[in-house]
């Protein structure tokens, strides 16, 4: 994949209106077990009552030698989905308080130690959560202004909206008639033509632009779902990430689709939603498709189609399972008093010693623990 010849990479891009571009996936098929081959699955959240969830974050920052700080990502969403009950804090630190994103509007707890005792933390947050569905039948209407609708047309640092991204988009959205079509067509590329990498650190970077020019489109989330919100918006299609993590197992069986929620670190996952004139804001997810396919078994299952796959692609375009929490919207995020610049997105804790950035992606040596019950 990371030597895909130039002439080869534009093959893929002409082929992009919902077929499957050759090459941009392994032309080998694995051999499928035979339970895999013929295993069928149920995945169809629903809306419906409201489950109540308390997340606890612990931090016990390692090696601190002299003034720290650290930053707490805190859910700050009310939705028909999500409602946010409370955050709190508690700790030894000289100074707690919440700050917030201007743009985005992305909540976090902002903790400043002064070094005179290892510093400790820990941060309470109860939620509501429930599953998500779009009725295509009966469609909700547009609810937001257009004024409103413009921040999720923008482009950020890792998500440019010209160049290779947006001849991409209008390739793959060519002909289509309706922002309905343009996100199908979006979704269904994505699908096809990318894939899960276990190997790609945390989330991802979501760096869009790499993933085309070189044509490796393997990632995960952040990258997957990133590249859907940045091909969308490059389409003319409001639309945005949602970073979050997973709090509880999936209710359907889907192994790869719920967190442990005796130890949540590493459940961090970014969805995603795209915002359309006769629906109003709907679910996303076609990094979780890649992801059932590549880690749901123990090989990795190339076709869409495969019963095990078939109903998560067809719900996740629309909708999503309540066992997740999301923290914000948020990109380029700027955490007040950091000297490591802006994060690409706040979905997991940072921290800093004397000015040093410790290792978000490395719970154990930060170190932190999640973890998560129902209330």
């Amino acid at each position: 994949m990371e030597d895909m010849k130039p002439t080869h990479r534009r093959t893929l891009l002409k082929a992009a209106t919902g077929a499957l571009l050759a090459g941009a996936l392994p032309r080998t098929l694995l051999a499928q077990t035979a339970a895999a081959a013929t295993e069928e699955r149920h995945f169809d959240p629903r809306p419906g009552e409201w489950k109540s969830y308390e997340v606890v974050t612990r931090v016990n920052l390692q090696r601190a030698s002299g003034p720290s700080t650290v930053w707490i990502p805190l859910p700050a969403i009310d939705t028909d989905w999500q409602r946010t009950l409370s955050n709190n804090w508690s700790g030894n630190a000289k100074s707690m308080k919440m700050g917030s994103d201007p743009q985005y509007g992305a909540r976090f707890l902002v903790a400043e130690f002064d070094g005179s005792a290892p510093p400790r933390l820990e941060v309470v947050s109860r939620i509501q959560t429930r599953d998500r569905a779009e009725n295509w039948k009966k469609p909700a209407g547009a609810t937001e202004a257009p004024e409103d609708l413009r921040l999720w047309l923008q482009p950020t640092d890792l998500m440019p909206l010209d160049g290779i991204v947006k001849t991409t988009a209008l390739q793959i959205t060519s002909g289509a008639k309706s922002d309905e079509e343009k996100a199908q067509r979006i979704y269904d590329w994505i699908v096809l033509n990318t894939f899960r990498e276990p190997k790609v650190k945390g989330c991802g970077t979501g760096d869009i632009k790499t993933m085309l020019e070189t044509g490796n489109f393997g990632g995960k989330c952040a990258d997957l779902n990133g590249l859907f919100v940045g091909l969308c918006r490059a389409s003319g299609v409001p639309a945005r990430d949602v970073y979050g993590i997973r709090i509880a197992p999936s209710a359907f069986g889907y192994r790869e689709l719920g967190g442990k929620p005796a130890s949540l670190q590493g459940a961090q996952h970014c969805r995603a939603e795209v915002y359309l004139k006769r629906h109003g804001w709907v679910a996303m997810d076609p990094a979780d498709v890649a992801k059932v396919m590549r880690q749901e078994t123990p090989n990795w299952i190339k076709d869409p189609d495969h019963p095990l796959v078939a109903p998560v692609k067809q719900a996740l375009f629309g909708g999503w399972e309540g066992n997740w929490m999301g923290y914000n919207f948020a990109h380029d995020v700027r955490l007040p008093g950091s000297s490591a610049g802006k994060v690409g997105f706040l979905m997991y804790p940072q921290a800093e010693s004397r000015g040093e950035p410790y290792d978000s992606l490395a719970p154990d040596s930060f170190a932190y623990t999640i973890t998560a019950r129902a209330i």
